[in-house]
């Protein structure tokens, strides 16, 4: 058995690849830091299992996710991450993980669970990104269900409190066609501020404090 973990905190990364040896023996334990040397890492050792924290310092981890798959046709991967908000739960369960894991509500032995679920064929969440999942369902005042996906991508971009023409420079579209974008997705929150809507974009998880004022794009599609 061979894996990797993909985590850019020493510490973890050196506690989840001591975890995962001592909970599959004769396991092969193998870490890298970001997502840059993760994938060369993974192209290079073609592990059976990644363990991936989604929040890396040079890439979003479920943004490097396909590329993860593609080089690891048969691998398996368990995501980590701190951060359990509406938003970020939500692209999880819409994601190729085959499991996820809270890092901040979770134990090592809930880690080994899911690694033994996602061995055996199967799926594993963690409660929150059940109750996420059933929440989304039932709120039909629920982001996923008013906003596109684009304007999901967009919110991300606005909640930065970056400018329409920041954001047009940024992602290629017209300042007009990006103002468009920002009155549409406020009339579909109900909201009437950009400071509202910065605030929603802070709750919903769309980002976090140390986004605030980043000019830098997600993938706009």
């Amino acid at each position: 058995m061979k894996i990797i973990v993909i985590d850019d905190h020493a510490l973890m990364r050196d506690l989840l690849m001591r975890a995962c040896r001592e909970a599959l023996p004769r396991t092969m334990a193998l870490g890298a830091h970001d997502a840059e040397s993760g994938l060369v890492l993974c192209q290079a050792e073609q592990p059976d299992l990644i363990i991936l924290d989604l929040g890396l310092p040079d890439r979003d981890g479920l943004d490097l996710l396909d590329d993860l798959l593609a080089a690891c046709r048969h691998a398996k991967v368990v995501g980590i991450s701190g951060h359990c908000d509406e938003y970020t739960l939500y692209r999880v369960l819409n994601s190729k993980l085959h499991g996820f894991v809270d890092k901040k509500e979770q134990t090592l032995d809930a880690l080994a669970l899911a690694i033994n679920a996602v061995l055996a064929g199967e799926r594993y969440f963690s409660p929150a990104a059940d109750k996420a999942r059933l929440s989304l369902r039932n709120n039909p005042l629920a982001f996923n269900k008013i906003l596109s996906l684009r304007e999901q991508q967009l919110l991300i971009l606005f909640g930065r409190g970056m400018s329409n023409e920041e954001i047009a420079g940024a992602v290629h579209l017209s300042e007009l066609t990006v103002r468009n974008h920002r009155c549409r997705i406020m009339a579909k929150l109900d909201l009437r501020t950009s400071a509202e809507l910065i605030r929603y974009a802070l709750e919903k998880g769309f980002i976090r404090l140390e986004m605030l004022g980043r000019v830098e794009s997600p993938k706009i599609r």
